[in-house]
Parts: structure tokens; C-alpha cells; sequence
């Protein structure tokens, strides 16, 4: 899989990037919650993102 890379950075002030796959540590998906709904993180089979509720 050949994967477009961008280095990570952070801006003044603002917290540094974190590693999607550090907080998927087995499988594809994450469930999340955040005020009370749960929203599932998923890294496809394409190497993207995709953030559901």
C-alpha cells in the first residue's frame, strides 16, 4: 500500500498530532465518547479515516 505521508507538526499554543493507529491498538475501530454519544472511529481498508456517530 502506498500511503501519502504528512509530517506531523504542531502550531503555536495547540497540542502535538496524535497517531491514529495508537488509539486503534487492535482491529480497525474505536468507539469514542463525547457528551454522552458514541461516535465510532475506523480506519479503512484504504488507509483513511472515517468518524461516525
Amino acid at each position: 500500500m502506498n500511503a501519502h505521508v504528512t509530517p506531523m507538526t504542531a502550531d503555536a499554543g495547540q497540542l502535538p498530532p496524535v497517531d491514529a493507529r495508537s488509539l486503534i491498538s487492535e482491529g480497525s475501530t474505536r468507539l469514542i465518547n463525547l457528551d454522552g454519544q458514541i461516535y465510532t472511529l475506523r480506519i479503512t481498508r484504504a488507509g483513511k479515516l472515517i468518524l461516525t456517530k
